[in-house]
């Protein structure tokens, strides 16, 4: 079942984090101060392309916090209205409700994505 709902998934707004995902991580890993948060990117990229079967451990630790307010400044704002207005226009219809919770589930990634984990649901 969760095989189905990636594919569904990706075809209807999982293609658009996913490329967002990548090209954050290309544009962060060009310097090599952003290397740490370029390598967050590509591993948050895969959990864009299929999320279901999937959850979010986020960090409690405050070390990553000046790291995580350098992101939002430069991309996780912009990525997180991306992740709310793709979970709205998904919440819309019956059948888009549970894609559009996966994308609000993002767009809380998407604003501290530093010393957060992928872990198997």
């Amino acid at each position: 079942m969760t095989f189905l709902l990636n594919i569904i998934w990706f075809i209807l707004g999982g293609f658009i984090s996913w490329i967002s995902w990548i090209v954050l991580g290309v544009l962060w890993s060009i310097t090599i101060i952003g290397l740490p948060i370029g390598r967050q990117c590509f591993k948050f990229a895969t959990m864009a392309a299929a999320p279901f079967g999937k959850d979010i451990q986020f960090s409690d630790s405050g070390g990553s916090l000046l790291l995580n307010i350098i992101w939002i400044v430069f991309g996780g704002f912009v990525m997180a209205i991306e992740e709310v207005t793709l979970g709205i226009a998904l919440c819309l219809t019956i059948v888009g409700i549970p894609f559009g919770l996966q994308h609000f589930k993002h767009a809380k990634l998407a604003l501290l994505p530093v010393g957060a984990r992928i872990i198997r649901a």
